[in-house]
């Protein structure tokens, strides 16, 4: 969830704002939400939810609450302490998916809260553990992974600045000096000491103070130029035959550093490709028990409300359902929202040989409400909810993100590289196949063709006579005007007076079912 927003403005984040204030948001397809145009979010522009959350309706008192404005809201507070309430849950949810004919259901909160000294707070905390330690594991081994990523991106860089250099030495004398430079200091110097066969070394002798000056600015591309440009210089024999050998030992390490490069640049393109493949799987891994750490984790709202004390055996459970009905021909889809928030008493009992679990007595208030949704704005409420309760989930995929703006292009250019590498190869190619399937799957089409029957030379004849017939009737249906196909109208309310039918119905079958009293509104 961003820091320092509260739910008004994390509404007007995910789209849900008042359509007069449309021109102040725009939507961010690589982001997923929308973000303002000119400063931060207004809380005021939200399109929301302001209802009375407790019984003070006498007193006018309204507030504020964490959902979109909807179209219809019906509310069930219910309390038995001789039943379990699971009953309320599955009872509603199956009436609506089967009875009301809502047959998408998403589950978009799950959170449970019980007091310290409750026997579900233990059992709890010990699921909680293993969860952690899994995740820290995998936590660790992408931050591993991650560092050597940057390292495998520097080499790549290097090696890279190395090979511009051997590209541009036949071009550029510059380069072939750079080069020459390279091969002095490294190739014939081991580390700090110096060779005695080196040019430097041989430089401080006598007679071969110039050693060095012609071995530099002697510019050969090519090992059998070689004699003839030295042999035109004006120097003693024995001179040029030392600058003869030098560069010839520089034109032949030239030549096999670069395929060693070359190939180490391949292996470590392919390297990178491999490590990068690992990190998206290691994330793919903990994101699970991330999600399992979050579900796990005690609402710290809810335990400082005076429903439970520590001292009681009391939980609190919050869940909340989306069913969603699409509608032909109509871009609206019936959304009907549930919400349930548990004040229970979770009992444990042993119902199969030793298996041990809580049965749950007590108190749950049910909130219906109704929306006309389209594809969009379900999935933008499904993202808001998302932002709000699984933010260890983003703390990931941050941490990756992070590591690749501060790489900068490069990582993304040796990926492609590396996918680009991956598609020419002839033995990890999609496009591989060999000509024998070919030859064998034409093979089959052909088998594969029906046989004539019996009959065919009358239904040939009578074929024939439809065809004659044909150029003497004119096909009327060419005249007949052109009509279009009607496309999906725009129709919210249509869509918002299905969902109201089908929580009304809800709401008051369920009273009708269990004895309870049923309004006549």
């Amino acid at each position: 969830m961003d820091e320092g927003l509260d739910d008004a403005q994390l509404l007007v984040k995910h789209g849900f704002f008042k359509d007069k204030y449309a021109e102040h948001y725009q939507y961010s397809d690589a982001k997923g939400y929308y973000v303002p145009k000119q400063g931060g979010y207004n809380g005021d522009h939200a399109d929301q939810e302001v209802d009375e959350e407790a019984n003070l309706s006498q007193n006018k008192q309204y507030y504020p609450t964490e959902y979109p404005k909807p179209t219809k809201r019906y509310r069930m507070i219910y309390e038995a302490f001789d039943m379990s309430l699971e009953s309320l849950y599955y009872w509603t949810l199956n009436h609506l998916r089967e009875d009301q004919g809502f047959p998408d259901i998403h589950k978009i909160t799950d959170i449970f809260s019980a007091s310290e000294n409750s026997s579900m707070f233990g059992q709890q905390a010990q699921r909680k553990q293993i969860q952690e330690d899994r995740a820290s594991n995998y936590l660790q081994g992408i931050s591993e992974l991650v560092k050597t990523l940057f390292q495998i991106v520097r080499e790549l860089r290097v090696i890279d600045q190395r090979l511009e250099i051997y590209e541009k030495q036949d071009e550029s004398q510059t380069a072939d000096k750079t080069l020459k430079g390279i091969y002095a200091d490294f190739a014939e110097n081991q580390g700090q000491q110096t060779q005695p066969g080196s040019i430097y070394q041989l430089a401080n002798q006598v007679g071969y103070a110039v050693l060095p000056d012609l071995f530099f600015n002697t510019w050969v591309t090519e090992k059998d130029e070689i004699d003839d440009i030295v042999d035109d210089a004006d120097f003693n024999e024995q001179v040029k035959n030392i600058v003869k050998r030098k560069l010839y030992q520089y034109l032949n390490w030239k030549e096999k550093t670069y395929d060693e490069l070359t190939q180490r640049r391949k292996f470590q393109i392919r390297y990178l490709r491999q490590h990068y493949t690992v990190i998206k799987q290691y994330i793919g891994w903990v994101k699970p028990y991330l999600k399992h750490i979050r579900r796990l984790q005690m609402n710290e709202d809810a335990l400082d409300e005076p429903d439970l004390i520590t001292s009681f055996e009391t939980s609190s459970s919050e869940i909340e359902i989306l069913g969603v009905k699409p509608n032909p021909g109509n871009t609206h889809n019936s959304c009907v929202l549930l919400t349930y928030q548990y004040n229970t008493r979770p009992v444990m009992q042993y119902q199969q040989e030793r298996h041990q679990g809580p049965s749950h007595v007590g108190k749950c208030m049910m909130t219906i409400r109704t929306y006309a949704w389209t594809d969009a704005e379900v999935e933008q409420y499904k993202r808001m909810r998302q932002d709000q309760e699984l933010e260890l989930l983003g703390m990931v995929d941050d941490k990756l993100g992070s590591a690749m703006d501060m790489l900068g292009d490069e990582l993304e250019q040796y990926l492609q590289e590396a996918e680009a590498d991956l598609d020419d190869d002839p033995y990890t190619s999609r496009s591989h196949r060999s000509t024998s399937d070919d030859e064998t799957s034409g093979k089959l089409e052909k088998v594969g063709e029906p046989l004539g029957s019996a009959y065919e030379p009358f239904t040939s004849a009578g074929k024939g006579l439809y065809d004659i017939g044909k150029l003497f009737i004119p096909d009327i249906t060419a005249f007949l005007p052109e009509q279009a196909e009607p496309g999906p109208s725009s129709d919210p309310d249509d869509a918002a007076s299905q969902a109201q039918s089908a929580a009304k119905q809800v709401y008051k079958n369920y009273k009708r079912a269990h004895g309870l009293i049923v309004s006549q509104r």
